[in-house]
């Protein structure tokens, strides 16, 4: 039997894990994605709610912009300094645990968080969520790794990669329905009663697993791992904020994390027992996917911050509503994630991917074109471009990383995948944020100039910004209106253009370095075949 690229495929065993978890995988499979699902839907969730905790007490708690923010941005700060930690706890302790202790973590924060008194309060429990959360993501899929056979993989994670983009869809849509009949805090507390849910299903179906000779731990490394990350992400988020990557504030923790992280790669090479095998970015499949993901996600993270403004401070759309028209993505990403691995059997890796590269930034680029009139049904239209195209990226550069590394580190492999997408969601947020802002500024400053200084400088931040400074002015306001859409438009076709871009380069990376077929089985240790294991040879450990 040959691969899509003429290449024979490597014959593997029929059965390489435990026959009572092998039953069971599919209901693994949804336990898997349920915890998954309401720590993705929660970060789409709180975009929603911040108007509304920003209000005055009963309402809200009062919350500032800059508090806002950083509500937002405690969770991603923590959530990407630790994932890659996490994956490693995970191979060393068993993922069920780390999975069990993740998501308890998420839930005692989400209720924390829902009773929050003061926009300080909410920031800390915030970050106490993305603690769990760096937990339980790159578990998710190390259990999935372990659970599937490796002709089941790609399909597998199809699904759990349908199902991430389906808790980014929804997330508005569950938000706006809570805020319009409850508090702001019901946005939390619903986590609870899943958490629980979850926790009781974990216990009963998921397996233990672990690597069953992970060697001396490396703690310089995963120290350096933790702290080279956090300041590079919080510079990263620093220069969103600012829109201005020139600032010392920026440039400091930026080139502080650049350099621990060069300190990081170095010490890994010599170290005889380093917490990341460095040696797995020279395999094509591995880097090329690596690459491909942090590309995809800067350029789609980038229009998913600029949409939001689009739609519901131009369009006029509310929340719910602008949730609604964000269902086609969901729902392509739900029709062909789990159906990718056919594109790939029939194409080859290579080209299933680059297509889907091509598909996306054709759906960035298409909003260089949208303007106050956009027919509704358009704007559909180019979601669901966007939902099938990162469903033919998403599942085969997920399987090639995976499945580029033995079943035993899964743990690194999914610590890998789930931070290099978030560290290149940040930086898409953030410099396609700034590129946005200082384009907008540049196209409506020349109307600010009658205003006050106070005035002028805060309705230049932002389209949200110049609208609330017109209606404060009443009618001598109005005239600010139609400007200030003018220049967001402008600002956010270019802004399309540059993500369209980027997802462009992501094509080139995939069309010309990934291999075009299967992923090689690669040399590690595996759990013996079914049918020659006892119950004293159990793969890692069975938790049956």
């Amino acid at each position: 039997m040959a691969t899509p690229s003429g290449t024979p495929a490597v014959p593997q065993p029929a059965h390489r894990i435990p026959e009572a978890v092998h039953r069971r995988r599919w209901w693994i499979l949804t336990v898997l994605m349920f915890s998954l699902l309401i720590v993705v839907l929660d970060n789409s969730i709180l975009n929603v709610a911040v108007k509304t905790i920003a209000s005055p007490a009963p309402v809200g708690i009062g919350a500032t912009q800059s508090r806002l923010e950083w509500a937002i941005n405690s969770y991603t700060l923590v959530f990407a300094g630790m994932l890659f930690t996490a994956g490693l706890l995970g191979d060393r302790v068993g993922r069920k645990k780390v999975l069990l202790f993740g998501i308890l973590v998420f839930g005692v924060g989400s209720a924390l968080a829902a009773f929050s008194q003061s926009p300080e309060e909410l920031i800390v429990y915030r970050a106490v969520m993305g603690f769990g959360a760096a937990f339980v993501m790159p578990a998710t899929l190390a259990v999935l790794m372990y659970v599937f056979e490796r002709d089941e993989q790609p399909r597998a994670i199809g699904i759990w990669a349908g199902s991430v983009g389906v808790g980014i869809a929804i997330g508005p849509i569950t938000g706006g329905l809570l805020i319009e009949h409850f508090w702001w805090g019901s946005i939390f507390l619903v986590n609870v009663p899943i958490v629980v849910v979850a926790l009781i299903a974990m216990a009963l179906l998921i397996p233990d697993s672990r690597d069953p000779d992970p060697g001396r731990i490396d703690p310089l490394g995963v120290v350096m791992s933790v702290v080279g990350l956090v300041l590079l992400v919080y510079g990263i988020i620093r220069g969103g904020e600012l829109a201005d990557f020139t600032a010392p504030s920026v440039l400091l923790p930026l080139a502080a994390g650049a350099a621990v992280l060069g300190l990081f790669v170095l010490h890994e090479r010599r170290s005889d027992h380093p917490a990341l095998d460095l040696s797995y970015f020279r395999q094509p499949s591995f880097a090329a996917a690596v690459a491909a993901i942090a590309l995809v996600f800067f350029a789609v993270m980038g229009v998913t911050f600029f949409s939001a403004f689009y739609l519901q401070s131009l369009r006029g759309y509310s929340a719910l509503e602008a949730g609604v028209l964000i269902v086609p993505l969901a729902a392509a990403q739900l029709i062909f994630a789990p159906r990718a691995r056919l594109a790939v059997d029939r194409y080859g890796a290579r080209a299933a991917c680059t297509g889907g590269m091509l598909l996306v930034a054709a759906g960035l680029a298409a909003f260089a074109f949208f303007d106050e009139s956009t027919p509704a049904w358009a704007l559909g239209l180019v979601f669901f471009a966007q939902g099938a195209g990162m469903a033919h990226i998403m599942p085969p550069v997920t399987v090639s990383v995976m499945q580029s590394l033995p079943r035993e580190k899964a743990g690194s492999g999914s610590a890998v995948n789930n931070t290099v997408r978030q560290v290149g969601g940040a930086m898409g947020v953030a410099v396609l944020g700034s590129l946005l802002s200082t384009r907008y500024r540049a196209g409506v400053e020349d109307r600010l100039e009658g205003l006050p200084r106070g005035e002028r400088h805060a309705a230049g931040e932002s389209l949200e910004a110049t609208l609330a400074v017109a209606e404060r002015l009443g009618p001598a306001g109005k005239a600010l209106i139609a400007p200030a859409k003018e220049a967001f438009l402008s600002a956010m076709h270019l802004t399309a253009l540059a993500s369209a871009a980027v997802a462009l380069a992501g094509a080139a990376v995939v069309g010309f370095l990934l291999p075009r077929g299967g992923v090689k089985a690669p040399q590690g240790r595996s759990p013996a075949p079914a049918s020659t294991r006892t119950s004293a040879q159990p793969a890692a450990e069975d938790g049956d």
